[in-house]
């Protein structure tokens, strides 16, 4: 696949003296100001000069009944964690507001384009080479059968529905895939993205404490989800996953790979604007998320850069 350098983390990252200058310049509440309207320009621009219509996917979404799904898709019990009211991806109410779940889909395919800059690939070419980097991954260690999967943290949806597709068209009996996510916001979208009904269920939760019983999934994925969790939330939601998974179950993590030379040598405007939007970057370039897996129980079995920016982590409960 991709290789990897000999640091373990950036030096942006961490208590290193990069990073705490980093960290300084963050906390000065004008420079922060600056820097992530600075950061949603990046995005909103790499978009549109590549075909991604930002400003239109969010009219459209703006002017629909998605709001009218909202009551139905939260649960009024739940309890927001302290972690996840904080400011992120530039909004100041993170994930808790329309705005983010109105621009997440442009977003998220704006991110798929930059991992492959240099190529002339279409949006959808990058999307769909970022998904399947990550499942041909997991193929050496998923069933050849498979009933039920778990996407925690899905956001609005777009890891969910590739996820699925991908190994439904594998097989001929059906499976029961379920999205998990603690923004109602987003829930709301990706049930209106869902036209097709393809998805067993939105739920709204945290993943470190669900509503399913022990030993009820084949699969559990966490795509592009725990950097931008500080490593407690991500220990705790490793012990639920061991919980509810069954045996021989696999967890599937992809996410930003700390020892990416890409990463690694992001321009200090870059990797200083993805700090100001990602408030848990420090926590998670310095957590040991393979000892973290074993500690919880699982079996470990593989880390592999699957595309120059982002990695895969397989793990399997014990049968």
């Amino acid at each position: 696949m991709i290789a990897d350098t000999d640091k373990l983390k950036p030096d942006w990252a961490g208590n290193d003296p990069l990073s705490r200058f980093v960290n300084f310049l963050i906390g000065i509440k004008p420079i922060y100001g600056i820097m992530k309207s600075q950061a949603r320009q990046v995005l909103i621009k790499t978009a549109e000069k590549n075909g991604i219509p930002w400003r239109k996917n969010y009219q459209e979404l703006d002017s629909s009944t998605v709001r009218e799904l909202l009551d139905a898709i939260a649960d009024p019990n739940l309890i927001y964690p302290d972690y996840y009211r904080v400011p992120f991806h530039a909004y100041d109410e993170g994930n808790l507001c329309w705005n983010a779940a109105f621009e997440a889909e442009s977003a998220t395919y704006s991110m798929g384009l930059r991992v492959w800059k240099n190529e002339p690939l279409t949006w959808q070419e990058a999307q769909k080479r970022l998904r399947e980097s990550f499942y041909q991954v997991l193929d050496t260690y998923i069933p050849n059968t498979i009933t039920d999967i778990l996407d925690i943290g899905c956001s609005v949806g777009i890891s969910t529905t590739n996820l699925h597709r991908y190994y439904q068209q594998k097989q001929e009996t059906p499976i029961n895939t379920i999205g998990l996510d603690l923004s109602p916001y987003m829930l709301a979208v990706a049930k209106m993205r869902d036209t097709k009904q393809e998805i067993q269920q939105w739920v709204h939760g945290k993943g470190e404490d669900t509503p399913f019983t022990d030993n009820s999934f084949d699969l559990i994925t966490l795509q592009f989800v725990i950097h931008e969790l500080p490593r407690n939330a991500t220990q705790a939601i490793f012990r639920e996953a061991f919980r509810i998974l069954r045996p021989g179950g696999i967890i599937a993590i992809t996410d930003n790979n700390p020892t990416s030379p890409v990463i690694q040598n992001l321009p200090p405007v870059l990797f200083t604007l993805m700090k100001s939007t990602e408030p848990w970057s420090d926590d998670y370039y310095t957590f040991n998320v393979e000892n973290a897996l074993k500690q919880t129980g699982f079996n470990y079995q593989k880390t592999v850069a699957c595309d120059p920016r982002h990695r895969a982590i397989v793990a399997a409960k014990p049968e």
